[in-house]
């Protein structure tokens, strides 16, 4: 059982930067991909992007390309994503995931979200 446990969010103006952490624990790391998704009120949960095992493939979503940027160290079991020109619409709950078999379409272990926010 792998357990995730996200930090680092918070409120911040348009334009600023935030680093979300998500630390595992329970598992051994380097055997899953990680990927990071958010939710909006009132919206879907939505993929923002995902790291294969080694830290080597990284994809994202068209709407973060070019300011996100996920990343991990494996020998501290931890994914991050650096969340650099924030805009409003950045605005949700942001979960960190695992993926056991790596494919990026079925994540086996979930964290509790951490909140960003995000004002115009």
């Amino acid at each position: 059982q792998v357990q995730l446990v996200e930090s680092g969010g918070g409120l911040v103006q348009a334009g600023d930067s935030l680093r979300l952490s998500c630390a595992a624990s329970g598992g051994t790391f380097l055997n899953y991909a990680m990927g990071w998704f958010r939710q909006a009120p009132g919206k879907e949960r939505e993929f923002v992007a995902r790291i294969n095992y080694s830290g080597n493939r990284r994809y994202y979503a068209d709407s973060v390309k070019g300011r996100f940027t996920i990343s991990r160290d494996n020998a501290k079991n931890t994914v991050y994503l650096q969340m650099d020109s924030l805009k409003p619409e950045d605005t949700a709950v942001y979960y960190c995931a695992a993926d056991r078999a790596g494919r990026g379409t079925n994540y086996d272990y979930w964290g509790q979200g951490t909140q960003v926010t995000v004002s115009s």
